[in-house]
């Protein structure tokens, strides 16, 4: 428990062009775009609030300057509102509750008054309507022809502090709008999501004697151990086809890490250090990245699978952590000041293995527990900062950071 105790305490410390390199004062008009709401049956509240929703979503796509003017019209009336008559795109759209109790969404976009695309939606319950919104933001994404948002309709997966040693399991959309709670009532940390479907998940219960990993399937509620260690068991990634896993463990008092094999059970160690190995991320089926103290203080190294070489993959800060890879990129936190026992800054930084460039994401705050999207368009993470806990989305190629608070609670880990 002191081993997993101290990683604990480390981990809290610790694409056209390169997107590695950061734009200064680049100048980019972005086209105008107004949202006019045309709903009926629904009280105003709710009204607002799906506005809210949908102007956000807009914002975080950014290809647009967005109007957040919450304006009632005519869906029928040809022509926009008067106030909207200089934009360049008007959403209109309107919200219908049919006989079944359902949500409907009508939408149309205009274009100097001429209506260039379409789309009806429908859910079930009204109490998920951020999803619709986040469907609309995507359909008006592919629409302009931009690079795919397909994350927006990802979920997110995280462990909330409570009080010490009391979390909950929370899955969530992206804006922390829509929350589930499916694990409560214990000490449960880092959940990772079991396959790309995001139908299960793994997370660590500390509410035994040892660490325990345990895998939780959501559509049948059924939850399994998957393997226990002493002093700590933390799945930090999972493989492509969901059978392979990278697990930090310490069995014999330090932590290294193992490759799990989901179907045969077996576990096989990569790393082999008297110090600390930990926070393994898969580059392929063949490579890892990890976090090690090999060099006197936690830096991001490579190794291929199998062999015992290992390569730095960072230079820059005394205090890397907690990394994330797509292709030849790599995110990962790093603490800005000297000292290790007073309040600071940690940051994120891009780098690229193919060019000496760094990219800083970040600029105040605790930023830490970074994850790319599938497509490695966005970077998710966590943010702390003058007491409030947040979810962080970066737009790499838009050079955008957009927050969402959590309401209660603290961001132990998530995944996305």
């Amino acid at each position: 428990m002191k081993i997993l105790l101290s990683w604990l305490f480390i981990v809290s410390l610790s694409f056209a062009n390169d997107a590695t390199i950061d734009v200064i004062k680049r100048v980019k008009t972005l086209p105008t775009i107004a949202v006019e709401d045309s709903s009926t049956n629904y009280s105003d509240t709710f009204r607002l609030r799906f506005f809210k929703a949908l102007v956000a979503d807009l914002n975080v796509i950014s290809l647009f300057n967005v109007d957040r003017h919450h304006r009632k019209t005519n869906y029928d009336n040809t022509r926009v509102a008067v106030e909207n008559k200089n934009m360049d795109y008007v959403l209109k759209y309107k919200l219908l509750e049919d006989d079944n109790g359902a949500l409907n969404v009508e939408l149309k976009l205009l274009k100097n008054n001429e209506n260039v695309f379409s789309k009806k939606y429908n859910i079930n319950r009204k109490s998920v309507y951020m999803f619709l919104s986040h469907a609309i933001a995507y359909d008006i994404n592919e629409f302009m022809g931009a690079s795919s948002v397909e994350w927006m309709k990802r979920r997110v997966i995280f462990s909330r502090l409570l009080k010490s040693k009391k979390t909950e399991i929370v899955i969530a959309d992206y804006t922390l709008t829509y929350q589930h709670t499916v694990i409560k009532g214990g000490f449960s940390i880092f959940p990772k999501w079991a396959n790309k479907k995001q139908t299960a998940f793994y997370y660590t219960s500390l509410d035994m004697k040892k660490p325990i990993l345990k895998y939780v399937d959501i559509t049948t509620g059924h939850t399994k151990e998957i393997i226990s260690s002493d002093g700590m068991v933390i799945c930090s990634d999972v493989s492509e086809d969901s059978k392979k896993l990278l697990i930090t463990m310490a069995p014999k008092g330090q932590p290294d890490i193992y490759l799990y094999d989901v179907d045969s059970l077996k576990t096989k160690r990569i790393t082999s250090y008297g110090g600390i190995d930990v926070n393994a991320q898969f580059v392929n089926s063949e490579k890892i990245v990890f976090v090690s103290g090999r060099l006197g203080y936690p830096t991001i190294f490579s190794k291929n699978i199998g062999s015992n070489s290992v390569e730095q993959m960072v230079y820059y800060g005394k205090s890397n952590a907690a990394c994330s890879v797509h292709n030849e990129y790599i995110v990962y936190k790093s603490r800005e000041s000297s000292n290790a026992f007073s309040k600071n800054t940690f940051n994120l930084h891009l780098i690229s293995t193919k060019t000496d460039f760094i990219r800083r994401l970040t600029a105040t705050g605790v930023n830490e527990f970074p994850r790319f999207s599938k497509d490695g368009d966005a970077i998710l993470f966590i943010k702390n900062y003058k007491n409030q806990s947040s979810i962080g989305i970066i737009r790499l190629n838009h050079n955008k950071n957009y927050l969402f608070p959590l309401k209660y609670g603290k961001l132990q880990a998530m995944d996305w």
